[in-house]
C-alpha cells in the first residue's frame, strides 16, 4: 500500500488576500535534480508565480526556486518557466474558462506527495480595493472578539 505522506512546502497567502479563489485542482511539475533539492531545503517562492496556457501546454511563471547551493555549473535558472503535468483536456477546459470568464490561475499551495512536488492551482478573480479592506476589517473584529473572550476567564 502507498504512503499517503504529504509535506507542505509552502502556501500562498497573498492569493488569498489578492483573489478570490473560485476552485482548485492538483498539477505535476517538470523539474531538474537540483530544483527539487531546493523546493525539499524549503527554499521556494511562489507569492508573484502564476500559470498561463502556451501551445496547448500549463507553464508555471515566476515561480521563484533559489540556486542549490551544492549545485556547481549543472545549477537551475531560478525563475525559468516551469511545466506544468496535467491531462490534456484539463489543460483545454482551464484555458477556456480563463479566455472567456477573465479568471487567472495562481498557485496556492507547494507540497511533496508521495515524494513528488505538486503545486495546487486556483482559478482566481482579483479582488477589488474593497473587498481586501473589508476582509481585513472581519479579521480585526474577530481579534477582537477573542481578546474580549479571552479577558473574562473564557467562560461563564
Amino acid at each position: 500500500m502507498k504512503n499517503k505522506e504529504t509535506k507542505t512546502i509552502t502556501v500562498n497567502r497573498k492569493a488569498y488576500h489578492d483573489y478570490h479563489i473560485e476552485e482548485g485542482l492538483e498539477a505535476g511539475i517538470a523539474l531538474t535534480g537540483t530544483e527539487i533539492k531546493s523546493i525539499r531545503a524549503g527554499r521556494v517562492n511562489i507569492r508573484e508565480a502564476y500559470a498561463r496556457e502556451d501551445r496547448g501546454e500549463l507553464w508555471l511563471l515566476n515561480a521563484n526556486i533559489a540556486v542549490y547551493p551544492g549545485g556547481n555549473r549543472y545549477n537551475h535558472q531560478p525563475t525559468r518557466p516551469r511545466k506544468l503535468l496535467l491531462h490534456k483536456e484539463q489543460i483545454r477546459e482551464l484555458a477556456r474558462k480563463v479566455r472567456e470568464r477573465g479568471w487567472t490561475l495562481v498557485p496556492l499551495k507547494l507540497y511533496i506527495k508521495n515524494s513528488v512536488c505538486k503545486v495546487e492551482l486556483g482559478l482566481a478573480r482579483g479582488k477589488k480595493i474593497y473587498d481586501k479592506r473589508e476582509a481585513i476589517g472581519k479579521r480585526e473584529a474577530e481579534r477582537e472578539m477573542e481578546r474580549a473572550f479571552k479577558g473574562r476567564g473564557g467562560h461563564k
